[in-house]
């Protein structure tokens, strides 16, 4: 089955995992009663799989897409970018991912690595990307893309971007995986407008679990640019560990109180803002399981996405 032909009604749930670097943490994702069969018991409609730009750690990402499709429990979807990709490598690396059941992805140009002006390959744009696979290989791909609802850094305004991601649709991708975006104003208005410029696929959307205050800050202010609210800056503020979350210097027991109560109010956010995206009618919510499962399940479980 297709993850477009899941979408109706009720909003998808999906995960997002990400490669070990090592046999341990391979183990402890899908070995036996790892985090994979743990996901499984929520039903997700599907579990993305993550590799770096230029196709670093493309081994084990593969791996665990196999892991994945083994059960037979759900569909598994791997991340795949432009980055250093000649067209006849990427073509054969796409082969070898159908030879082995993968046959969902998402499109990405990917992160541009630093001191590099551009991707290094043959597609400098998602479109393009997606274009060549559907030239190539036709429907045997569904293929997702993504969607930047505050704009990509690379872009100079929210109306052209959303102009390039009507050309993914165009050049035949099947669902938009959004980018996070904590700001449920700007979503709503993101959310409008695509559909308003002729953009009909459906949308998912990308949910990072707020569990840790030094994650939550890098997420928002590395590479992505995404707005951190003012009821989120609250959380963040209430639970500061000072001088800063990156180099803690307070008492252990203190840290880990503000850790253990961040997590806390992290978890409710998560929900709550589960709950504004399904009221907007979102078509999925995936959720970043980063590797773990018992925050996840809780987030999942009460949010009514599972079951």
């Amino acid at each position: 089955m297709k993850i477009t032909e899941m979408f109706g009604a009720k909003a998808l749930l999906s995960f997002e995992v990400f490669p070990p670097r090592t046999e341990r943490g391979m183990t402890r994702l899908c070995g036996p009663g790892g985090v994979l069969d743990q996901l499984y018991a929520l039903d997700p409609a599907y579990i993305s799989c993550t590799y770096g730009a230029g196709g670093t750690n493309v081994g084990r990402n593969l791996d665990v897409l196999k892991a994945i499709k083994a059960p037979g429990r759900t569909i598994p979807v791997t991340h795949f970018t432009c980055i250093d990709g000649g067209r006849e490598g990427i073509r054969a690396t796409l082969q070898h991912y159908l030879n082995c059941g993968i046959d969902h992805m998402l499109a990405l140009r990917g992160d541009i690595p630093l001191g590099q002006d551009g991707t290094g390959g043959d597609f400098d744009y998602a479109y393009e990307l997606v274009s060549f696979v559907r030239e190539t290989f036709g429907d045997q791909f569904t293929i997702a893309v993504s969607g930047m609802p505050e704009g990509h850094l690379d872009c100079r305004d929210l109306d052209l971007d959303i102009e390039f991601l009507k050309q993914k649709q165009d050049a035949g991708a099947d669902f938009i995986m959004t980018q996070l975006c904590w700001d449920m104003e700007q979503f709503r208005h993101w959310l409008y407008a695509i559909r308003e410029a002729g953009i009909t696929i459906p949308v998912d959307v990308g949910v990072m679990p707020i569990l840790d205050p030094a994650a939550t800050v890098n997420m928002a202010l590395s590479r992505n640019g995404c707005s951190i609210p003012r009821d989120l800056a609250e959380i963040i503020s209430r639970n500061w560990i000072f001088p800063n979350v990156f180099a803690p210097n307070e008492p252990e027991d203190v840290i880990e109180e503000k850790k253990m109560a961040f997590r806390e109010e992290g978890i409710a956010y998560t929900i709550r803002q589960i709950e504004q995206y399904k009221a907007m009618g979102v078509d999925g919510i995936h959720l970043y399981a980063l590797n773990r499962y018992d925050a996840v399940a809780q987030i999942a479980t009460e949010s009514g996405l599972a079951g």
